[in-house]
């Protein structure tokens, strides 16, 4: 059964019991910065980017007490940003590298990864309206805007990234866990590969424009 909620992550995962979730995978905020911009972008936009948060944000910065009980809850774990906290992960690294060119934002992302001990390398274009064409071909950039993906979150992640994790590192009936949802980019892959998840929300904008696009994807779905 899919669970998306508006709500604290940490008190929804003490309500499970360990090792419930076969794989976390979670996109935390790594610092404060991001969300006090308003808009992504240009606030008119040929892709139709939106106001993202009110006047004020939900945009908590985990502590140690949060990796702990991500770590309960979870048999595996896939946690972006892993370079900025201070916790003892093991060495399995996952870079995406955004083949953003000369763009002033990072080049780069890394997650800490449960699953093995090396470092993988995920390319896909990520630059504004320069997004990758497809899982295999990332490096790619997309030729018709009109798909690319609407960005409603100051950090949002493209759905194929999520994919690309799930059938990575990802078994049938595995059941998933995000605990910072943010655009939902996460769940779209779940719905799309078939795996049950758990996820939560804490600012609820974010969470109610997550649902939408959520819904959007679903009645697409149905209707092709």
């Amino acid at each position: 059964m899919d669970i998306f909620i508006n709500a604290d992550c940490f008190e929804v995962m003490c309500q499970y019991p360990d090792d419930y979730f076969d794989l976390a995978i979670v996109d935390p905020p790594y610092f404060s910065g991001p969300e006090k911009r308003k808009y992504y972008g240009r606030k008119v936009s040929p892709i139709g980017v939106s106001r993202l948060y009110g006047e004020t944000s939900e945009w908590q910065i985990p502590n140690r007490d949060y990796f702990d009980e991500l770590f309960r809850v979870s048999n595996n774990q896939i946690i972006w940003g892993v370079n900025y906290f201070d916790y003892p992960f093991g060495s399995g690294r996952i870079v995406w590298d955004k083949v953003n060119g000369k763009s002033s934002f990072s080049d780069c992302e890394l997650a800490y990864c449960s699953l093995h001990d090396s470092t993988r390398l995920f390319r896909y274009m990520w630059n504004g309206m320069m997004q990758g064409k497809s899982i295999s071909e990332g490096h790619l950039q997309q030729g018709n805007k009109a798909l690319n993906e609407i960005r409603i979150h100051p950090t949002q992640k493209p759905v194929n990234l999520y994919i690309w994790l799930l059938q990575s590192y990802a078994k049938k009936g595995d059941k998933i866990l995000d605990t910072h949802v943010g655009s939902a980019s996460s769940l779209i892959a779940c719905k799309e590969l078939g795996f049950e998840y758990v996820g939560c929300e804490l600012d609820t904008d974010i969470f109610n424009k997550a649902k939408q696009r959520l819904e959007r994807y679903e009645k697409q779905v149905k209707l092709f």
